[in-house]
This record gives C-alpha cells, structure tokens and sequence, in this order.
C-alpha cells in the first residue's frame, strides 16, 4: 500500500497556499438530511457498520479491527441504498464485504437493508472509492469488485467523470486477487460501450458482457431503467495471471 502520509484523500487536497484544490471526481456528495426510518437505521447501526471518514487517514490504518477479523474482502462501489448489498453479503458470511457509498442517507437506508438480512459482514465507508482502493487495498487484496449502475455522466463534457477508465482498470487488475472478478451492470448503452473498450484493453483482465448476474437483486436504478425501456448491459472481468 502506499504511503498515505502523503497520498491525501482527494476532497481534502489544497494548494500550496492553502485554497481546495478542484479535482476530477466520479461522484458528486448530495444532500445530507435523513429521513425519520433513515435516522432510526443510523442510530441503531453506525456505530458498529460505520468506519469514520477520519478514520482511515489514520497511518497504521486496516480494514481489520473494523470487520473483527481476517477474510477475503469484497468491495461494493456505489451501494445506493443498499438493495443488493444486503442480499449479496448474506450470501458470502466468509468474506468481509465493504460498501463505499458518499451519500450518507444511502448509508443509513443501506443499514437498515444489511440489518433485515442479517448480514453483519459489512462494513460502510464514505470515501472517494478510487483513493480508498489504490492507498488502503494491497495487491491482490480484493476477491469480488462490484461496480452495478454507476453514474453514467452522460454529458461528453463530463465522460472524464465516469468510474471505469484506463487507468482504474488497472488498479483494479492490481487488487483483485488471481482469477478475482469485477462485475458490473449499467443501463447505459454508450457507458457499456465504453466499459467494454477500456476492460478489453487492459492486459490484467479478462472477460466481457454477460447474462444477467443472477444473484444480483433488482434495484431501483435497474427499474429505472427498465421504465424507460433501456436494456441492461451485466459485465464481468476477471484477473489473469
């Protein structure tokens, strides 16, 4: 991993005269105010399934003290309100599974989802998913990535914002440990496009367009989609090597 007394977390970046410096991110924080059942979720949950944003810039930081013991770990990029977190970590109760999701009414929500299945394995955090991959995952560290229904950023102006690039598919090679797998769904056909040209070109991974992953539960993004006759596009790579 690398040395995070320098590689700061990109919203906490300055200049060298102090001004916040503005980075490209693949994600914008929205509001913060809970719900009532979203408050009532937090409540009962944070302190156990929450790992403070302060927390990882700590330099001794690791992921296990927060899950309470080694295991494989699989990380849910984007986990909404939780939808498939819930079910998928119920599934895998011998991996640790961490959520990184930056609006926090979807973490409380996505609470009360991992508490009705049952599924204490899970872990949420609030930071940037690509800093938290590159600077607290070690090499191979990674069994299972998921990446269902990330912002498509359809404006050209902003395709720079969109997650999967050639550069984090590399990273991404670089974690997942030997024959680990990404999966990803999107209901955006030009996005789909773009995932495939840029996950077929990286050497470290091997795969494609799939049928529909049938362990992934049905989100509100996919019914969304779905509403509007968009068709939906699954995807899944695996390490070589």
């Amino acid at each position: 991993m690398n040395d995070r007394v320098t590689q700061t977390r990109p919203h906490r970046k300055l200049t060298d005269d102090g001004r916040r410096m503005r980075e490209v991110l693949s994600y914008s924080r929205r509001g913060s105010r809970f719900t009532p059942s979203q408050q009532e979720a937090w409540d009962a949950h944070h302190e156990g399934w929450v790992i403070p944003d302060a927390a990882v810039d700590q330099p001794d930081f690791t992921w296990t003290p927060w899950f309470g013991r080694e295991a494989p770990l699989v990380i849910e990029i984007g986990s909404g309100v939780g939808e498939a977190t819930g079910v998928l970590a119920a599934a895998r109760p011998d991996c640790n599974v961490l959520a990184i999701e930056v609006w926090l009414p979807g973490v409380a929500a996505s609470l009360a989802e991992v508490a009705s299945a049952g599924a204490d394995n899970v872990r949420f955090c609030s930071v940037d998913a690509v800093w938290a991959i590159e600077n607290l995952v070690a090499a191979g560290g990674i069994r299972e990535l998921w990446t269902f229904f990330p912002d498509p950023w359809p404006k050209t102006r902003h395709h720079k914002r969109r997650i999967v690039s050639p550069d984090f598919a590399g990273l991404v090679a670089s974690r997942l440990e030997p024959g680990g797998t990404w999966r990803l769904a999107t209901d955006w056909a030009a996005y789909a496009e773009q995932m495939l040209t840029v996950l077929d070109a990286e050497p470290g991974l091997e795969g494609g367009a799939v049928e529909r992953w049938s362990e992934r539960p049905v989100t509100k993004f996919e019914r969304k989609g779905r509403a509007v006759d968009r068709d939906i596009v699954d995807l899944a790579y695996r390490r070589v090597g």
